[in-house]
């Protein structure tokens, strides 16, 4: 596994992606991410996918080889994920924009949760998490343990009024006098 040192690391994940068949009018099959590997090489240079397996009505491929990586201002979010029972490796797949391209392309790799929520705004993509890999899960707690800050809530307090600043919207009426 390689990574970069410091407040920035990052390792190569293979994501590997399922194609299902589905019983549907106006859709043949669905896409969805189901692994990554840690570690993987980079895809050839001609990009395609490469089958891994197969089965009755579907198909698992190495889709690409992204970079995972983290960054010391993010560890709240990596504490979150590595608190839950199954932690994850959040892929981002977007459609794919060409005629030659497949269908989908993965975009990201990221152990944030907060991150990947990110992403679900945009109604084209596609989020899902994976179980992360034992690896991935110490060197992101061995990073969390060295980088991070615990940032106290501080609540914001109103200001009292100062009358000298003036107020809002019109002066009041005073009573008896003419203007």
């Amino acid at each position: 596994m390689r990574t970069t040192g410091g407040r920035r690391q990052s390792v190569p994940v293979g994501v590997i992606i399922e194609r299902r068949e589905i019983d549907n009018p106006w859709q043949y099959y669905t896409w969805s991410p189901v692994a990554v590997i840690p570690g993987a090489p980079p895809l050839d240079s001609d990009g395609e996918w490469k089958l891994l397996r197969q089965g009755d009505g579907w198909a698992q491929y190495h889709a690409a080889t992204l970079e995972l990586k983290i960054f010391g201002g993010e560890t709240e979010g990596y504490r979150k994920n590595l608190s839950e029972e199954q932690p994850f490796v959040y892929i981002v797949l977007s459609p794919g924009e060409e005629a030659d391209e497949p269908e989908v392309m993965p975009l990201l790799a990221t152990a944030c949760p907060y991150e990947a929520e990110s992403y679900t705004e945009d109604s084209e993509q596609i989020v899902e998490g994976v179980p992360m890999p034992p690896e991935i899960v110490a060197w992101i707690q061995d990073f969390v343990d060295k980088y991070h800050v615990e940032v106290l809530f501080k609540k914001r307090k109103n200001k009292p009024h100062d009358p000298r600043k003036g107020g809002f919207g019109k002066p009041p009426i005073r009573k008896g006098t003419r203007q």
